[in-house]
C-alpha cells in the first residue's frame, strides 16, 4: 500500500433493521483480510424513514457500496441511479455499487442461493414451493425460473404472491401460481423443491416456524432455509426428521458476499475464509 492511501481503507457496510443479528460482517472482513484488501465492513441499524440519508450518507463519505436487508430491498430502489438487468426483472436489490458518484443497484440473493442449491441438486426441470413473495423470494424465485426450474409455487398472504407468479409467467420460461397462504401450507404434490424465504425463524425469534404443514412432506425433497442466524432453523429441524435433504442460509450467504465483493472490488474471493468465520461464530 502507498503511502498516500495507507491509513484510508475503502468503506461497504449494510442497512437493515434489525442489524445485530447480521453475520455477513464477520464473514466478508474474514475475506479481506485474506486477500489483503484494504477496506472495512460496516453494519449499520437503518430505519425505514432513515434509509434515504443513509443512501446520501455512504455516497457522501466515498464508500464503494453497501449490502440491503429486511426491510429496504425494494424501497432503496428509488435512492438508486441505476439497475443491473437481474435486478430490475426482480423488483429488489440487496447490493449497491457506487461508481463515480453513481449508484448501481444488484440483486445477489438469487445467485447466492441457485449456487448454494447446486451444491445439492440441480433445479432444471424441477418443481419447487417458495415460501413467502418479499425480496429474497422474488429473487430466488426468478433465478430459480432462469435456471430452468419447471414450475413454481408462490405461498403467500397476500397480493404480492400473486404478482409474483404472474410476473414469472410472463417474464421468465418457467410456469408459475399462487397459493394463499391461510392457516398451515401443504406441499403440493410433485414438489422436488421447497424453500423458506420468510424471515420466521430469525434470530432472535429462533423457536419461531412458518404454518406449514411438514406432514406433508416426503423424504425425496430438499427443503432449504434462506435464514443465516441460526443456520439449522426450527424449520429445517423439522424437515429434517422428515427425512429431507435440508439446506441452511450459510452457503447462500457465502455466495452472496462473493458476489457482493467481486461487484464492490472487481475482485473474486475465497469461499472457505468466509465460511470459516461463520462456522466459528455458528460453530457448525
Amino acid at each position: 500500500m502507498s503511502a498516500s492511501n495507507m491509513f484510508l481503507d475503502q468503506l461497504t457496510g449494510s442497512f437493515s433493521t434489525p442489524a445485530a443479528e447480521n453475520p455477513t460482517v464477520a464473514m466478508i472482513e474474514a475475506a479481506y483480510r485474506h486477500h489483503g484488501i484494504a477496506a472495512r465492513y460496516i453494519n449499520c441499524e437503518v430505519q425505514p424513514e432513515d434509509l434515504r440519508e443513509a443512501v446520501r450518507g455512504a455516497r457522501a463519505m466515498r464508500w464503494i457500496g453497501f449490502n440491503c436487508s429486511i426491510p429496504h430491498k425494494v424501497a432503496v430502489i428509488e435512492h438508486l441511479d441505476q439497475l443491473t438487468d437481474a435486478a430490475r426483472l426482480i423488483g429488489a436489490v440487496n447490493c449497491v455499487a457506487i461508481r463515480d458518484g453513481e449508484l448501481i443497484g444488484e440483486n445477489t440473493d438469487g445467485k447466492g442461493f441457485l449456487a448454494s442449491l447446486q451444491t445439492v441438486t440441480d433445479p432444471v426441470g424441477k418443481k419447487v414451493l417458495v415460501l413467502g413473495a418479499g425480496g429474497a423470494a422474488r429473487a430466488i424465485a426468478i433465478e430459480l425460473a432462469l435456471a430452468g426450474a419447471a414450475h413454481i409455487a408462490i405461498a403467500n398472504r397476500n397480493d404480492r404472491g400473486a404478482e409474483l407468479a404472474e410476473h414469472i409467467d410472463a417474464k421468465t420460461p418457467a410456469c408459475a401460481e399462487f397459493l394463499q397462504w391461510s392457516g398451515d401450507v401443504s406441499v403440493p404434490d410433485g414438489t422436488d423443491i421447497v424453500v423458506n424465504a420468510t424471515p420466521v425463524g430469525l434470530y432472535p425469534d429462533v423457536e419461531a416456524s412458518p404454518a406449514f404443514d411438514f406432514q406433508s412432506l416426503s423424504a425425496s425433497m430438499v427443503v432449504a432455509d434462506v435464514i443465516p442466524n441460526p443456520p439449522r432453523t426450527a424449520f429445517l429441524k423439522s424437515a429434517g426428521m422428515r427425512g429431507c435433504q435440508t439446506l441452511d442460509g450459510l452457503g447462500m450467504l457465502v455466495n452472496q458476499g462473493i458476489a457482493g465483493i467481486a461487484f464492490w472490488t472487481g475482485m473474486q474471493v475465497e469461499a472457505a475464509p468466509m465460511r470459516a468465520a461463520l462456522s466459528d461464530i455458528f460453530a457448525v
